[in-house]
């Protein structure tokens, strides 16, 4: 086995980045899969710090950034993403950041050191899933946050406005000033460190950082070259590589698995238009899709049909997310248990009262019976379903 990365670090997991090891709570080495050892004695060839830079599939071989070429019976292509950059005047300021990779987590943990012990002030552009993590861990610190969102409120295209003044609130009480329905037009500063941000509706805020949390792009360069096929740029699929559900591409010998890759996902239909392609961004993705991809490879019979699932960990608000419900999708959402203490599960319910998504925050060991009644696609009630005394499993059909 032979696996090629751009980065110079072994493998390593993505979520500390803007969780524990951004906060200090974690080291370094805690965020690696194996020892660097491991990998010799599992017989795997590591090429590090070297991209993929073209694909061949008539000679069945990849190019490497020095020139190497690498020929393979099947190939993975686990490209991942990268963040969208600020495509603004000011972005080649020293102070700008983006968090995708350890070097980037590395970088920024220092920064929100510094500006917690010198009050200084992080404008986060972006009320994401990272956006909201970093302003935590930044608030951990002691610097001054700002975040600037162009919709009404956080999370709007996951959790919609039903459950997005949760995370409003709960920035609130720690510090975190939103300014909503604005985007960043200029990022200004002298001798070319970061003074201020100016928005659209003409506001300007202080800022000594500035971290872009606008989303991610697949990385698809490399499969788009090689004619593989690739999902359309808008819905659900956002660009991906498009893979069956066996996670094999246009190309029978060549698979794509997590952040790159584009999936169909029959049991959500209730929550996807007839026919689409789904692509996740989130850990347990490419967790879970590498194995299955794996088997594939192998010349197993498989199929890539997990339930979308993510979790976070902002101050004392620890949750995780079944499901996909985007706006427009959902016709009501429904919530079981205490929404003002913050411990309780939210439900996102269509018109026919089938389960699109279910959000349980500080409240654990509910996600398995989230997830089947998901694939269950069983109508529920919304009064029994809200109903603490009533076991989740035993609404099951």
């Amino acid at each position: 086995m032979i696996l090629i990365c751009d980065e110079r670090d072994h493998p390593y997991e993505r979520p500390p980045l803007s969780k524990g090891f951004l906060s200090g709570s974690q080291e370094r080495d805690s965020v690696f899969v194996h020892e660097p050892g491991w990998y010799a004695q599992a017989d795997i060839e590591l090429h590090l710090g070297q991209p993929a830079v073209h694909l061949d599939r008539e000679a069945r071989s990849v190019r490497l950034g020095d020139g190497t070429r690498i020929h393979y019976d099947r190939l993975l292509l686990a490209t991942g993403a990268e963040p969208r950059r600020l495509e603004i005047p000011g972005t080649d300021l020293a102070g700008v950041h983006h968090l995708r990779r350890l070097a980037h987590a590395e970088r920024l943990r220092g920064v929100l050191a510094s500006l917690g012990r010198d009050n200084g002030h992080l404008v986060i552009a972006g009320a994401g899933w990272i956006g909201l993590e970093v302003a935590a861990a930044a608030r951990g610190y002691g610097a001054e946050v700002t975040i600037v969102e162009p919709e009404q409120g956080p999370l709007h295209t996951v959790v919609g406005p039903e459950l997005g003044a949760l995370f409003t609130d709960l920035h609130g009480s720690h510090g975190v000033r939103f300014h909503f329905g604005a985007r960043l037009t200029e990022i200004t500063g002298q001798d070319g460190m970061v003074l201020a941000v100016q928005t659209d509706d003409g506001e300007e805020h202080p800022a000594h950082a500035v971290l872009a949390a606008i989303g991610a792009a697949p990385r698809t360069a490399l499969a788009e070259a090689a004619g593989l096929e690739i999902a359309p740029r808008t819905g659900p699929a956002r660009g991906g590589i498009a893979v069956d559900a066996g996670l094999r591409t246009s190309d029978p010998d060549i698979f794509a698995a997590g952040d790159a890759a584009a999936f169909p996902l029959p049991q959500l239909s209730a929550g996807l238009p007839a026919g689409e392609r789904l692509r996740v961004e989130h850990w347990a993705n490419a967790l879970n899709g590498g194995p299955v991809a794996a088997r594939a490879m192998l010349g197993q019979d498989v199929t890539y049909d997990r339930v979308p699932y993510f979790f976070s960990d902002q101050y004392d608000v620890g949750l995780e997310y079944s499901g996909y419900a985007p706006p427009g999708s959902y016709a009501q959402v429904v919530c079981r248990g205490d929404v003002g203490k913050r411990e309780f599960i939210g439900f996102w319910l269509d018109a026919q009262g089938r389960l699109l998504a279910g959000m349980n925050v500080n409240v654990w060991d509910v996600t398995e019976p989230i997830q089947a009644l998901i694939r269950s696609g069983a109508p529920l009630d919304p009064e029994v379903l809200a109903d603490p005394s009533v076991p989740l499993a035993s609404l099951l059909p």
